[in-house]
């Protein structure tokens, strides 16, 4: 009884964070990853609710930007469209509201760093976002997409850094005077479901990021390096 308390606690204080009301079954599916539904006698999983969530995503935040900035051609709408709905972004606003803390991973993806892990954040953050759409409608789903990109939007400086924060970092370092970036990369786990851990190391700043490649690895490195860096800047 009292685990199920605290999972309910727990899922409370989510939904405050987020500031819509979710159907506690819908928002416990959504945080649900395949390994714990694997390891829990083959339970659904998040992943059809995920698939909702990016349509409903992205149908938000274009129709954001083509209805806010009839100044831009759609070249410039389609890149700041990436900017926010990339798995580096919506693995920030993930961190941001805490939302690993929540997941239902399995014991191995637990144990491998799955609750930061980009993709795994990204994810769930487009679940949370389907389960709110049969929760509570399309205009609601809207409202928290809005209220968890526009943050992003507000700030120019992240488009770059957002669909290429290899170059931005780069970039930042030459501008201010830092070494450029040094990256070195390490993996684990098998060749079907290698995990890599990338560590870039610019001036006195070190960050670290996982991914399921060492492209995408290197990239959640670089956009926390250049987050701490812009911030000193």
């Amino acid at each position: 009884m009292t685990d199920v308390m605290d999972e309910r606690l727990a899922l409370t204080e989510l939904t405050q964070k987020l500031g819509v009301e979710i159907d506690p079954e819908l928002l416990s599916l959504a945080l649900t990853h395949r390994s714990w539904a694997y390891e829990n006698g083959q339970v659904p999983h998040n992943e059809r609710l995920e698939f909702l969530g990016d349509a409903v995503l992205g149908q938000a935040v274009t129709v954001l930007l083509f209805t806010g900035h009839p100044e831009l051609e759609e070249g410039a709408l389609a890149k700041r469209r990436a900017s926010v709905v990339s798995t580096v972004a919506l693995a920030e606003i993930a961190r941001g509201i805490g939302l690993g803390e929540h997941l239902r991973l399995g014991r191995g993806e637990d144990l491998t760093g799955g609750r930061d892990k980009d993709s795994i954040l990204a994810d769930t953050m487009e679940a949370v976002i389907g389960a709110t759409y049969l929760s509570t409608g399309p205009e609601a789903a809207t409202r928290l997409v809005l209220s968890l990109v526009e943050p992003l939007l507000a700030n120019p400086e992240r488009y770059g850094a957002a669909m290429d924060p290899k170059t931005s970092l780069q970039e930042l370092a030459a501008r201010t005077g830092a070494q450029p970036p040094v990256y070195s990369v390490s993996s684990t786990g098998p060749d079907h479901d290698r995990k890599f851990t990338a560590t870039v190391v610019v001036g006195d700043v070190s960050a670290e990021g996982v991914g399921s490649s060492k492209k995408q690895a290197e990239m959640a490195a670089a956009l926390r390096a250049w987050q701490e860096l812009s911030g000193r800047a």
